[in-house]
């Protein structure tokens, strides 16, 4: 059975895709998750409930450590919070692009807060950002 470790793991946020700066030095986990509603459509008749698919959500949430310097994380996304379009990319590896080492792209995600402080005497701080909304893409392409 083969299992991934994410050792080497890189993680893009932006405004856009051209404009996504790497903060992969400051990330220190990343979940992706895409749901979708259940719509129930059960009719007259039928004696099993039955369920079409709905809307769907992604989320994508990061867990970083902060970090006040230019370019980095405060100053990459503070101005992103209630952006309506925003842009996060994560590779498990820093290889190329494959259908082994896809990219998950979000485009157009809420970024709808962050906390600007969050630590303890003696402590790193960290935070954790949710990206939601927008749409999913995996790229396999290199």
């Amino acid at each position: 059975m083969a299992t991934t470790v994410l050792s080497n793991p890189t993680v893009s946020v932006g405004a856009s895709s051209g404009s996504a700066t790497a903060l992969t030095v400051q990330v220190v986990s990343a979940v992706i998750n895409d749901s979708v509603d259940a719509l129930e459509s059960t009719a007259f008749g039928q004696t099993n409930r039955t369920f079409v698919k709905g809307l769907s959500t992604a989320t994508v949430t990061l867990t970083l450590l902060m970090d006040y310097t230019a370019g980095s994380t405060y100053a990459l996304l503070q101005p992103l919070v209630g952006a309506a379009a925003t842009y996060v990319a994560i590779k498990p590896t820093s290889a190329a692009i494959s259908t082994t080492n896809p990219e998950f792209q979000l485009t157009n995600g809420l970024l709808t807060g962050m906390d600007y402080v969050n630590g303890q005497l003696g402590e790193l701080q960290q935070i954790e950002v949710t990206f939601q909304g927008g749409t999913l893409v995996i790229d396999t392409t290199p």
